[in-house]
């Protein structure tokens, strides 16, 4: 299998990043409406190109292989895969020590060939190259999927908020998850 490449996002990602965001959203994760157009850009003033890994697959679209069954960003030929984003969680400079997954999208045609694998991988390390001690991330209750991928790269569960979202007229529960990086 073909290693997806990870890379830091740049301000030319904007598109893509925008429609894999768009092409992933899902009830199983987002607590935010659906988007609809008009569309605005994928980065601002909370969200920084340096907020974020990019995974892709060198050689655009040849390389999602037979029967991916899809496209890309739109572009036809992106080889945008995924993206993490891994920032502070708060300003505080007692909780300086800390990083949070605050997003992580993999495109429908990239799917269980290891991106999501690889860019918690890259997340931390990227986290601990900032000197971080502890990596969070809340993931929906109902997610048993992705809560089973990061328990199987080492997150454990610190905490569950009850009921804290109603997403199609279901309460669901908030689920906090950490990472020691030392």
């Amino acid at each position: 299998m073909v290693e997806p490449r990870i890379r830091p996002a740049v301000r030319a990602d904007d598109a893509a990043l925008g429609a894999l965001d768009r092409a992933t959203w899902s009830p199983l994760h987002a607590v935010t409406p659906r988007p609809r157009p008009p569309y605005g850009p994928f980065f601002d003033t909370q969200h920084r190109p340096e907020d974020f890994l990019v995974a892709e697959f060198d050689g655009g679209a040849g390389s999602r292989g037979a029967g991916s069954g899809g496209a890309g960003s739109g572009a036809g030929e992106d080889p945008v895969a995924g993206y993490i984003r891994v920032v502070r969680p708060t300003p505080l400079a007692s909780n300086a020590h800390v990083r949070q997954i605050q997003g992580l999208a993999v495109h429908p045609w990239a799917r269980r060939r290891g991106v999501a694998r690889a860019l918690l991988r890259a997340g931390a390390l990227h986290a601990r190259n900032q000197g971080a001690r502890r990596l969070t991330l809340r993931v929906l209750g109902h997610n048993t999927a992705a809560r089973a991928l990061y328990e199987a790269e080492g997150y454990r569960v610190e905490g569950i908020l009850p009921g804290e979202f109603h997403l199609d007229g279901v309460y669901v529960d908030d689920v906090l998850m950490g990472l020691p990086l030392e």
